[in-house]
C-alpha cells in the first residue's frame, strides 16, 4: 500500500527525535523564528508539506526550459521516494544525513524519504565540506559532487550515496573506485522530483563483464520508462510521477526503454562546419588535465557557422595547448576566455549568464 503525502511515518527522527506530525509542525515554526539560514529553508519546507494544498511550488532547475516556479505534486513525491527506498533497500529505523540546502529540490527529497520511509536523519549545514559525527554510519546520503571530493576520507561512513546537480569528474570517480561504499550519479530533475534514473560509479569488480559503455549507462528506477523525440532528446514517461511525458533537452543515446547514455544538452549542441559538437563530452576529456573551473562553448564563425571555445575562470587565458591533444580535430577550441570568477547558482555554472558577458550571446 502507497502511503499517503499527509502521514508521517512512526519511526521518523530528525537528529535522533522522534516527531508526529504535529510536533514536525512545531519543530518548522521553532527552525523558522530562531533557526540559522539552513534551518529556515527547511522549516518553510516543512511547513509547505504539512500544510492543506496537494502540491507544492518548486523553482524549476531550468532542465526543461528556462526556471520557473512550477507546482509540484506532493504525492509524486511520495511515489519519487518509494522508488529511491526500493532500489536502496531502505527500512524504517535506517539511517540518513541531510547536508544539502532545502531551498532546492534534493534537499526538499531528502526530508520527505525521511518522513515517509520512517528514517531517522541528521540535519548538518549544507556547506561544501560537510562535517558531520565521523563515527556514525549512514545507511544513505545524497551530495554534490564537491561535498563528496571533500569528504572523501569519510566515504566509508556511509552504505550508499548519490551525487547529482552537476556531472562527477573523472578525477573524482577514479577516486572512489576502490571504496565500499556503494556510490550512483543521479539524472532528473525538479520536475520528475529529482532522479529519475542512476548510474553506478564504483564497485564495478562485483561483475568482471562489466564494459566502459556499461559504466557511461543510466538506469532508470521502477515503473519509469523513457523514449526520445525528434531532436533525440529524452522524454520521461511514469505515471506515478506525471500524467503526462515529461521532455527535456538532454541528448541521449537510447539502448532500451529503461536505459540510455547521456550525451550533453540540446541548447548546448555546437554546430561547427556540419559537424554536431557536444560540450559536455568535450569537458569530460579535458576534466583532469585543467585544474580551475571551465566550460566549452562556442562563437560565431564565417566559415564554420560556429567555432569551439573555451571559458576558463582564471587571470589568464594561458594554457599549455599539449592539453587539447585528447580531442579530435573539431573539438578543440579556437580560443580561450578568462573570467575572473564564474557566476554559480547551486554549484552550476550560469553559462548563459557568462557568455553574455563576455558578448558571445
Amino acid at each position: 500500500m502507497i502511503p499517503s503525502y499527509n502521514k508521517v511515518h512512526l519511526k521518523f527522527k530528525l537528529n535522533g527525535v522522534n516527531y508526529n506530525q504535529e510536533d514536525i509542525k512545531e519543530v518548522a515554526y521553532s527552525y523558522i523564528k530562531e533557526g540559522v539560514p539552513y534551518e529556515q529553508a527547511v522549516g518553510n519546507f516543512l511547513i509547505d508539506w504539512l500544510d492543506s494544498k496537494s502540491y507544492i511550488k518548486v523553482k524549476s532547475s531550468g532542465t526543461t526550459g528556462k526556471p520557473k516556479l512550477i507546482k509540484l505534486d506532493k504525492q509524486a513525491m511520495v511515489n519519487s521516494s518509494i522508488f529511491t527506498g526500493n532500489f536502496f533497500n531502505l527500512a524504517p529505523g535506517d539511517k540518513a544525513l541531510h547536508c544539502l540546502p532545502a531551498n532546492f529540490i534534493a534537499g526538499k527529497m531528502m526530508l520527505v524519504r525521511a518522513m515517509i520511509l520512517g528514517l531517522e536523519i541528521d540535519l548538518i549545514e549544507p556547506t561544501s565540506h560537510p562535517v558531520f559525527n565521523s563515527k556514525k554510519e549512514y545507511d544513505f546520503c545524497a551530495m554534490l559532487p564537491i561535498q563528496l571530493q571533500n569528504c572523501i576520507e569519510k566515504i566509508s561512513n556511509f552504505k550508499n550515496i548519490i551525487i547529482g546537480s552537476v556531472k562527477a569528474s573523472n578525477e573524482l570517480i577514479e577516486a572512489i573506485k576502490d571504496y565500499p561504499t556503494n556510490i550512483y550519479e543521479s539524472f532528473g530533475m525538479t520536475e520528475t522530483a529529482t532522479h529519475i534514473a542512476l548510474r553506478a560509479l564504483n564497485n564495478f569488480d562485483k561483475d568482471e563483464t562489466t564494459t566502459s559503455l556499461d559504466k557511461a549507462v543510466f538506469k532508470t528506477l521502477p515503473d519509469i520508462f523513457v523514449s526520445q523525440d525528434d531532436r533525440g532528446c529524452l522524454v520521461i514517461k511514469s505515471p506515478h510521477l506525471s500524467k503526462q511525458p515529461i521532455v527535456t533537452n538532454d541528448i541521449v543515446k537510447l539502448y532500451s526503454d529503461t536505459e540510455f547514455e547521456w550525451l550533453g544538452r540540446f541548447d548546448n549542441v555546437i554546430n561547427s562546419g556540419g559537424v554536431k559538437i557536444f560540450p559536455e563530452s568535450v569537458e569530460e576529456k579535458l576534466f583532469s588535465k585543467i585544474s580551475t573551473r571551465f566550460f566549452i562553448a562556442s562563437e560565431k564563425d564565417e566559415k564554420l557557422g560556429e567555432r569551439v571555445v573555451l571559458i576558463l575562470e582564471n587571470d589568464s587565458n594561458e594554457l599549455d595547448s599539449s592539453i587539447f591533444d585528447v580531442l579530435d580535430k573539431y573539438e578543440r577550441p579556437k580560443h580561450i576566455y578568462a573570467v575572473k570568477k564564474f557566476d554559480i547558482i547551486s554549484d552550476k555554472i550560469q553559462r548563459k549568464k557568462i557568455l553574455k558577458k563576455l558578448g558571445l550571446i
